[in-house]
């Protein structure tokens, strides 16, 4: 019989109860080392007070208007990120493949308004993960997203990760965006250099098309920048935001210059949700947090610790890990042992990890992750280790 939840998760035997920061307590009592943060969503762990005094706040004046009027708290919001990023203007939605799917109408929109309707495909890359969308999973194109669920969305070109002269040679009159996640999450904590960045913003201004990033995951203060693209020094037309800009509270947002975002007039997109006065409420306080050069030169300082003790880890467990890879607090163990087996030896020592393609498991920890439990989080992987070897 099947379950009155559709059963499209294999879920680890595990049910939490409430979070304290970087720990997440079972039923049963026992804490857990979260280096999972729900998927790089909890930026600011759990129970954070700032966070929970502006939700109870807001959730005691008004939850819910609709975008029919207008919402003080996404103007704030939306002021917060067009003041500390290359956007102009901001589209909120509820997650990152929503964001998916209006990046991709924006950028189709944005040519055709242009004079140039035949301009519809995105190029995208193996390995990407953009949502489970229609648009998503047309956009990533590996069978384990798209098997059994055809006919596809077209427009979208799919080329090998780092492959230059295939990227160049993909480009013609059809081309309309490039779309690329500055680190792959899903798969398998994959950086793009970056050189490769300037070298496709070089690109996209050259054939006149859209750079359009999804920093669903690596945004928000992950990599150590506000956003992962920083550190490359150039901007997109279009970025893809969720995950950790709502520190928990379900919230995404499409971010984009005046002239990609020039065809979306009104009536054009629209969400029932998106921007709701709760969202915006929590995601001012986390754009506030992040935003701090204090707070960010603090994820960096701690991206570093926690990079080298994990070289040590690697070294004392070379059959268990081969390397380590990734940006700031999202880092990805490369696995010799099979990646879910770590995973699950971590769950017996009490620790939370996250596995992703190319048999890595993901360390994606809350941002105000401590330096004692940097140490306690590198103790326990050690233990899964060594119950491994």
């Amino acid at each position: 019989m099947i379950s009155s939840v559709l059963p499209t998760y294999a879920r680890a035997p595990l049910s939490f109860v409430k979070g304290e920061g970087s720990w997440l307590i079972e039923a049963d009592g026992r804490r857990f080392l979260d280096l999972g943060a729900g998927i790089a969503v909890n930026a600011l762990g759990h129970a954070h007070p700032d966070l929970v005094a502006a939700l109870s706040e807001q959730a005691g004046a008004l939850w819910h208007t609709s975008n029919l009027y207008e919402i003080p708290q996404q103007q704030a919001l939306a002021d917060r990120l067009v003041e500390h990023t290359f956007a102009d203007t901001v589209f909120f939605t509820n997650s990152g493949t929503e964001a998916c799917e209006l990046a991709v109408k924006m950028a189709r929109k944005h040519h055709y308004d242009k004079g140039a309707p035949e301009r519809v495909e995105i190029i995208t890359f193996d390995g990407s993960f953009h949502g489970r969308s229609a648009a998503g999973i047309a956009a990533a194109g590996s069978e384990k997203m798209t098997k059994g669920f055809g006919p596809l969305l077209g427009g979208f070109v799919h080329l090998p990760f780092g492959d230059h002269d295939a990227l160049t040679a993909a480009i013609n009159d059809k081309t309309c965006a490039i779309m690329v996640e500055p680190v792959q999450g899903e798969g398998g904590i994959r950086p793009l250099p970056d050189a490769c960045l300037k070298g496709l913003r070089d690109l996209c201004d050259q054939h006149g098309i859209l750079m359009i990033l999804d920093e669903v995951q690596c945004g928000v203060g992950r990599t150590g920048k506000l956003f992962a693209h920083e550190w490359a020094g150039i901007g997109p037309d279009i970025m893809m935001v969720a995950k950790g800009i709502g520190g928990g509270f379900p919230l995404g947002a499409v971010l984009a210059t005046e002239d990609a975002a020039s065809g979306m007039t009104a009536g054009t997109h629209g969400s029932t949700y998106g921007g709701n006065p709760l969202g915006c409420a929590v995601g001012c306080v986390v754009m506030d947090t992040v935003s701090s050069p204090a707070f960010l030169a603090e994820v960096n300082r701690k991206a570093g610790l926690l990079r080298q003790k994990l070289e040590g880890l690697i070294a004392g467990h070379p059959d268990v890990f081969e390397s380590v890879r990734g940006s700031g607090l999202m880092l990805g163990l490369k696995c010799k042992a099979t990646n879910m087996d770590v995973v699950n030896a971590g769950y017996a020592e009490e620790i939370i990890t996250v596995p992703a393609a190319d048999n890595v498991i993901r360390l994606l920890p809350p941002l105000t992750i401590t330096d004692a439990e940097i140490d306690t989080a590198v103790v326990r992987l050690s233990a899964a280790a060594d119950a491994l070897s």
